[in-house]
């Protein structure tokens, strides 16, 4: 417990000798490099505490008290998910690259069937410890006015909070389509590849099922009163048939691509469509401008300030 603010620091610039040389900095052979790092802050009060410039590539974070007023300052450094794609396995897994605490890598490792790239450790720490611990950091971060960098942290507590046994059943459903969808509202990649999806799929669907075989004709029917006098049409418009013979066509492409544009931007396209296409279009308007508003929340949370 420090009562008083504690910074400690790493210095850049290799130390100098009384005769002008540099301090050789190899003497511990087992050390991986020479830089500062920190083990562990379990047990530390870090109210008063700053950390410049430190290696926190390998430090244990369970247990610290008032995490969240820790203040990180300059290069601080921390593990990272291994950026790899595992094809041969079901069902494959991409590991984007986003900064990640040793202990996740410690309990990822112990998993069966966990992929390659996490580092096994000694750490006892869970889903359920881990969570508080990435919640304590974001909000470091998120008060320094780094949010930005805050987001790894986020998207680490949300990861230990999908893997957590004491959320329900639908909870932990709706985090994985959450994940699945946008990475918890942070790749935008992941969103508009959907996008693209689910654009495609809405454009197949209307060219086989949505659009009429042709454009319904307007007719106006009335009665000539036998003495002469005003004269009553009836405006009427046949319903649109469903299509036949050849519907993939560049014709009906292109208007099934005008009706997918605008369901993105929750437009209305005005075409004539068949039972089964106004229900297509009610679903894509519905979806995609979901999709597009998780894509534009991801770059979002990436610049704000």
């Amino acid at each position: 417990m420090f009562e008083y603010p504690l910074t400690i620091a790493a210095e850049p610039d290799p130390f100098v000798l009384n005769d002008g040389q540099p301090l050789a900095e190899n003497i511990f052979p087992s050390a991986y490099d020479p830089g500062v790092r920190v083990a562990s802050l379990r047990g530390v009060d870090a109210a008063h505490l700053v950390l410049a410039n430190l290696d926190l590539w390998e430090c244990l974070f369970t247990g610290t008290v008032h995490l969240d007023q820790l203040r990180l300052e300059g290069a601080c450094t921390f593990n990272t998910a291994p950026p790899a794609m595992h094809w041969r396995r079901w069902p494959p897994v991409r590991l984007t690259h986003r900064r990640v605490l040793a202990e996740e890598h410690h309990w990822r490792a112990r998993q069966s069937g966990a992929v390659q790239g996490w580092v096994p450790g000694t750490g006892w720490a869970g889903p359920l410890q881990l969570a508080p611990v990435y919640r304590a950091l974001r909000k470091a971060f998120e008060d320094g006015k780094h949010e930005p960098g805050a987001a790894d942290f986020y998207y680490g507590e949300m990861e230990m909070r999908r893997h957590a046994d004491d959320i329900p059943r639908s909870e932990k459903g709706l985090l994985t389509a959450y994940w699945a969808l946008s990475g918890y509202g942070l790749r935008a990649s992941r969103a508009l590849a959907w996008l693209g999806v689910a654009m495609l799929l809405t454009i197949v669907l209307l060219m086989a099922f949505g659009l009429a075989q042709d454009t319904p004709k307007q007719t106006a029917t009335g009665t000539v009163p036998a003495g002469g006098g005003k004269v009553t049409f009836e405006i009427d418009k046949d319903d649109p048939q469903n299509p036949t013979g050849n519907r993939f066509t560049g014709k009906r492409f292109e208007k099934a691509l005008n009706v997918t544009l605008n369901s993105v931007v929750f437009r209305a396209s005005g075409q004539d469509l068949t039972t089964a296409g106004t229900y297509i279009e009610m679903t894509s308007r519905f979806t995609e401008p979901v999709l597009l508003g998780l894509a534009v929340l991801a770059i979002r949370n990436r610049v704000k300030r």
